[in-house]
């Protein structure tokens, strides 16, 4: 047999399997195609006789029972592949870079300081009881001349203000491990006296700022961690900030306008180029109730030079969420991408609050047209084969 007869016959013994498979488990035994003949002489009868019988024969109890079950498991195919189709749709009527902020709540306000509530306790070391520490960190990663702020607090259990001591703080470099030392420590200096970055004196919450640039790390690209040993009336333990540090800056911001282009609203962020490369940004627009209605972002090569990046608000969303005019651009942060590299990225400044405000609109300059795309016609056709081919089989064994 040669390999195309045996691949008609692997395939036709798969077919007969999955018949098999589909069947109830009770009765597992389809009905003959040819019921057993009585006699010899029944099995000689004329071809003429045996076409003068019936087309079809009804099914028998067993049939109807494996036809049943094929039609359960079909229209439940078919209910899949609906919901596949429809939810894909759904998602995708808005290209990757213009979405609903509603599907990313992480991104609403991304300069919020980082907070953590911890255990007072020395590694190794059972946690001080009725003693917490909540700390804040401004940001992760910083560049050029940024600074990053912490703060370190201690609350007994039910949350009331404890006196804190900082005895010792100080940064440092988090070497490759192929690295034998690092740099020497630079002293970090916390206060609760009011002094900057301290935002009030005497409450209880010890603060401090590390400048890269001016403590040490001007020429250093990596991790930067500050230790913060604390001592609680007697009771001893420590916490540690990390800081991603760039001393490169790659571009500068330089200004915003916008313009509508085919029923979307582009708000076009210039910029001094430094550094060419893959560059990321993303930006939050608020309606003019202060709402938070989409997360813009922008992915692609940029050269050198006055460039514009642009950060599209897509026509249909702005249909389908009828913001309230005028809408204000906030909260902007970029940076250029360093792949196989660490860090990954060197930082733009962040750009915080309100940037631009826009003009006011009415929704219908505005286009109701979904987005499309190469691959999105793609998979919609590809999922609307899967839901026909469903579809025809549920109707075929509706008969």
């Amino acid at each position: 047999m040669n390999q195309r007869k045996a691949a008609v016959v692997a395939a036709a013994l798969a077919a007969l399997l999955l018949a098999w498979r589909l069947l109830p488990a009770q009765d597992t035994a389809l009905p003959a195609a040819n019921p057993p003949q009585a006699t010899t002489a029944t099995a000689q009868q004329p071809a003429a006789a045996a076409s003068a019988a019936p087309a079809a024969a009804p099914l028998s109890a067993a049939g109807q029972q494996a036809r049943q079950a094929q039609l359960a498991l079909w229209q439940q195919r078919l209910a899949r592949a609906e919901q596949v189709l429809e939810s894909y749709r759904a998602s995708t009527r808005y290209p990757y870079e213009s979405r609903p902020i509603t599907e990313h709540p992480d991104q609403v306000r991304p300069f919020e300081p980082i907070a953590e509530d911890l255990a007072l306790r020395t590694p190794g070391r059972e946690p001080a009881k009725g003693v917490r520490i909540k700390t804040t960190q401004e940001r992760v990663f910083a560049s050029g001349q940024e600074s990053i702020r912490f703060t370190v607090a201690a609350y007994d259990d039910d949350g009331k203000s404890l006196p804190l001591l900082v005895t010792r703080a100080t940064a440092f470099d988090v070497p490759d491990p192929r690295q034998v030392t690092g740099r020497p420590q630079v002293p970090v200096a916390f206060n609760d006296a009011g002094l900057e970055p301290d935002a009030q004196a005497g409450d209880g919450v010890q603060s401090a700022r590390l400048q890269p640039a001016t403590q040490g790390f001007a020429d250093y690209a990596g991790t930067i961690r500050v230790q913060v040993y604390l001592n609680q009336n007697g009771k001893l333990g420590n916490v540690y900030f990390d800081v991603v540090y760039s001393p490169q800056v790659p571009a500068e911001w330089a200004g915003v306008r916008e313009t509508l282009n085919n029923g979307s609203l582009d708000f076009l962020l210039k910029a001094r180029v430094a550094v060419a490369g893959r560059y990321v940004v993303s930006a939050r627009v608020d309606d003019a109730q202060g709402r938070p209605f989409a997360l813009l972002s922008f992915n692609d090569e940029v050269g050198t030079g006055d460039q514009e990046f642009r950060l599209r608000l897509f026509g249909k969303l702005v249909r389908d969420g009828e913001p309230a005019f005028p809408l204000r651009l906030r909260d902007v942060e970029g940076f250029l991408l360093l792949p196989d590299r660490f860090p990954d990225r060197s930082m733009m400044r962040r750009l915080a609050g309100t940037v631009h405000t826009s003009a006011s609109y009415a929704l219908t300059v505005f286009s109701d047209a979904e987005w499309t795309s190469e691959e999105r016609e793609r998979y919609l056709a590809e999922y609307a084969r899967d839901t026909n081919e469903a579809r025809e089989q549920v109707e075929r064994l509706q008969r």
